[in-house]
Parts: C-alpha cells; sequence; structure tokens
C-alpha cells in the first residue's frame, strides 16, 4: 500500500510535465516532408516486383557455372562479409540489453563478522542481503534506447546486405576481367605471330628488290611492340587473379577463366528508375536507419529533462536485529521508491537537446543525398549499358572492315606492289586496336550489368 501511495504521487506530480513530453513515445516514421522523402514513403508501401532485375537471385542472373562457384565460395568465406555479420550479432545484442533495462536489477552480497570483547566468547554475525532496483519508465528514456537499438540491428542487416551485394559484383567483375584479359592475350600472342611472320616477309621482299631496309627495320619494332604490350597484359592478369583470392581468401592462384565466357541478359529497356526499387537498396535502408536511430537520440535527450522514479526493495535473512544478535537469524525487508528530477544539469541537457536535434539534421541530408546518389548510379549503369550495346554493333562492323583491308593491303604489296609497307602496318595496328576495343566494350557492358544489379540491390 505504501509503495501504490509513492507511485501515485510521482505521477501526479509530473502530470503536468508529461503533457509536454508526448513526442517522446512516438515511433519512428518515414518522413514525407519532401517530394523526395515523400516518394519514397510511399513505395516503401507499395508491392514489390518480383521480375524486377534488381529482384532477381543471382543464381537466375550470373548462370554461368564456374563463376556461381566462385560467388558461393567467396559468399561462405569472405572476411568482409563475415565481419558485417559479426557486426549484426553485436547489434542484437545491445538491443538484447537495451529490452532488458526493462527487467528489475537484483544484487546480492553476502557478509559476515566476528568480535571478542575482554575475552568474552567470539560472536559471529551475519547478513544474507538482496536488493532489488526497478527504473520506472515514465518519461521513455528506457523505451527510446530500446527503440534505438532496434533501429541499429535493422541498420546492421542492410549494411550486411550491402557488403554481400558488392561482393557478388565484385566476383562477378573480377571474372568477367579476367576473361577479358586472357582474350586480350590470346588475340595478342596470335596477332604477335602474324606479325613476326610480316617481318619474314619484309626481308623476303627487300632481298627481291621491292621494299627498302625501312621497311625491315619498321615491321621489327612493330613485332616487339607487341611482345612489350603481352607483358604488360601478363602482369594484369595475374594481378586480376590476386584479386580474385583475395575475394574467395584463399592463397593466391590462377583461375581457370576462359576467354569466351559471356554475360548474357535480357535487354534491359526503362524510362526513368522507379522509387520502389531504389527503397529496396540495402545502403538507403541503412541510411534511412541512421535517420531512425537519430531520432530517437533525440527523444531520450529529451526525456533527460524529465524526473526519473525508482522503486527499491531490500530484504534477506540475519542474526543482527539493530544492536542484538539473534541466534537463529530472522527474515527482514524494506521497501522505498525515489523520484529524481534534474535540477543543476539543466545545461548540459540543453545542449545535449541541441546536438541531437543538429545529428537528426545531418541523418535527414544523408538519406535524401544517399536517395539521389543511388538514382544516379542505376541511371549511369542503364546509359553504360545500352551505349555499349550500340558501341559493340558499331565495332563488330569495324573489325569486319579492317580485316579486310588487312587482307587487301597484303595481297597489294605481294603482288601488285601498287602500296607500300607503311600502308600495310598501319592497317596491322588499326586492326589489332579495333579488335581491343571491341573486348574492352564487351567488358564495359558486362560491367554495366553487374553495376546495374548491384545499384538496384541485387543479391538478396
Amino acid at each position: 500500500m505504501k509503495l501504490q501511495k509513492i507511485t501515485i504521487a510521482v505521477i501526479a506530480a509530473t502530470a503536468m510535465l508529461s503533457l509536454g513530453s508526448c513526442n517522446i513515445y512516438k515511433k519512428y516514421q518515414t518522413p514525407t516532408s519532401t517530394p523526395l522523402t515523400k516518394a519514397y514513403a510511399e513505395a516503401r508501401e507499395a508491392e514489390q516486383d518480383s521480375t524486377a532485375f534488381g529482384n532477381l537471385l543471382w543464381e537466375d542472373v550470373f548462370t554461368d557455372p564456374l563463376l556461381a562457384e566462385l560467388i558461393n565460395k567467396a559468399l561462405q568465406n569472405n572476411t568482409s562479409l563475415e565481419n558485417a555479420r559479426l557486426n549484426v550479432e553485436v547489434a542484437r545484442a545491445n538491443m538484447r540489453g537495451a529490452r532488458l533495462s526493462y527487467l528489475p536489477s537484483v544484487a546480492i552480497a553476502p557478509n559476515g563478522a566476528g568480535a571478542s570483547y575482554a575475552g568474552s566468547d567470539l560472536a559471529w554475525t551475519y547478513q544474507i542481503p538482496a536488493q532489488v532496483s526497478w527504473e520506472i519508465d515514465i518519461f521513455g528514456k528506457i523505451l527510446n534506447n530500446k527503440r534505438g537499438a532496434e533501429s541499429q540491428v535493422k541498420k546492421s542487416e542492410a549494411y550486411a546486405q550491402a557488403v554481400r551485394s558488392q561482393i557478388i559484383s565484385a566476383v562477378a567483375t573480377t571474372y568477367y576481367s579476367i576473361a577479358a584479359i586472357n582474350s586480350q592475350l590470346a588475340l595478342s600472342r596470335s596477332t604477335a605471330v602474324l606479325w613476326e611472320q610480316s617481318v619474314q616477309t619484309m626481308k623476303n621482299l627487300k632481298e627481291a628488290g621491292r621494299v627498302t631496309e625501312a621497311a625491315v627495320v619498321q615491321s621489327t619494332a612493330n613485332y616487339y611492340s607487341i611482345l612489350s604490350s603481352i607483358t604488360d597484359l601478363e602482369v594484369t592478369a595475374d594481378q586480376l587473379n590476386n584479386t580474385m583470392s583475395l575475394l574467395l581468401n584463399t592463397m593466391p592462384q590462377r583461375w581457370s577463366v576462359t576467354s569466351t565466357v559471356d554475360l548474357q541478359v535480357p535487354r534491359i529497356l526503362r524510362e526513368g528508375v522507379p522509387m520502389r526499387e531504389l527503397a529496396a537498396r540495402p545502403d538507403v535502408r541503412a541510411a534511412e536507419q541512421d535517420l531512425a536511430v537519430a531520432y530517437y537520440a533525440t527523444n531520450s535527450a529529451r526525456a533527460a529533462f524529465y524526473p526519473g522514479l525508482n522503486i527499491t526493495a531490500n530484504g534477506g535473512f540475519t542474526n543482527l536485529l539493530g544492536s542484538v544478535v539473534k541466534n537463529p537469524g530472522d527474515w527482514f525487508y524494506q521497501l522505498a521508491g525515489s523520484l529524481v528530477a534534474p535540477l543543476f544539469s539543466r545545461g548540459q541537457n540543453i545542449a545535449r537537446l541541441q546536438a541531437s536535434k543538429v545529428q537528426q539534421e545531418q541523418a535527414m541530408n544523408n538519406f535524401e543525398y544517399t536517395l539521389l546518389s543511388a538514382s544516379a548510379e542505376v541511371s549511369d549503369a542503364l546509359t553504360v549499358y545500352e551505349k555499349s550495346l550500340e558501341k559493340s554493333e558499331y565495332l563488330a562492323e569495324q573489325v569486319s572492315n579492317l580485316e579486310r583491308s588487312v587482307e587487301y593491303t597484303n595481297e597489294l604489296l605481294l603482288y601488285s606492289g601498287s602500296t607500300t609497307y607503311l600502308e600495310v602496318l598501319t592497317a596491322q595496328q588499326n586492326l589489332l586496336s579495333s579488335q581491343m576495343n571491341r573486348i574492352n566494350t564487351d567488358l564495359t557492358r558486362a560491367r554495366s550489368v553487374i553495376n546495374l544489379y548491384q545499384s538496384l540491390g541485387g543479391g538478396r
């Protein structure tokens, strides 16, 4: 009964204060104060399109068996992803701690002592006390801490998903980069064989008086030029293989990626980027949870202005009652309630609240910027994808014409002498440049598809 009176008195005393604290209990809601955030809030509530590119399983996008095997290994072994998972566990542990704050805390501290006076027998006293302390969350201090911890868990989960998406994309990008460099190496080595034959052809023509020594020297320089470029390609190939090894958390090794692999996806055509696809991106969700954490931090700063109510209960077993030692002992208990209101820390609380409000504004700015950045990334990836398809078609025609050009100039030099060795060398160099450019363009197309998939939050 005494405890009830204390509680009723506290509630009555703080009733007027509580009228201004209604916002403290309000749960975070996605802001709709700007057209951008309003569109995002509506997109969050809209039904997701399971056929959208970003919603496809990564196994349905990257169907190459070897690539699928490498992605699986990376998802199992990559240390960055494992650390992201561990961060989720840390956030969940903190959340469990915040939830347990609602429960009373119990402490027990048994003690004993002995005393003898003027030669009397040693008298022993003992006490086995237990203390229970319970903070009643009148103004939402514990509530906002708990909700902030829950938002931290969601943020950590979103971050882990972002890391997962990045790893899938990094493995796929490295895979097709290795394929492209292998293709360039194969092309360069086969071209080097042809250019070596060209050197011998020039030597034969010189002996026949058809060309000068300058033709021999120039064709030889051309041959050594391609040999030197092969060394650069081999260095790049080694670096890419090492990158793949790091992604899979294994010792450096060469990966058996053929030069003929190609990323085949349906033609992706759309106008604009649907907000509901941006809303599914893990980095966007993480940015929103940052805003939620800042919101609850502001609420906690507001709650610091209001008093806190603590109820304590002490009890236990002892043989020391007052100054009398009694054997056997007896049980005892005490109940108390305390109301602690901030009086001289108002300045600190005001500063804390102002800082929390500023941090909440920063989180809002970061959230909006993340949305805009996400939209730009998707737009860029779509543009690169579409233009690389167009460019690849043009380069295919260019390569076809340059192949005929090399054939014609060789025939003219060998059989009619109506052209010069410089025209032959120029045709050969132009063909190699165009072939290399086409390989790079195909790689750019593959990368744009991978970037698009990642920028839409793929791999969930």
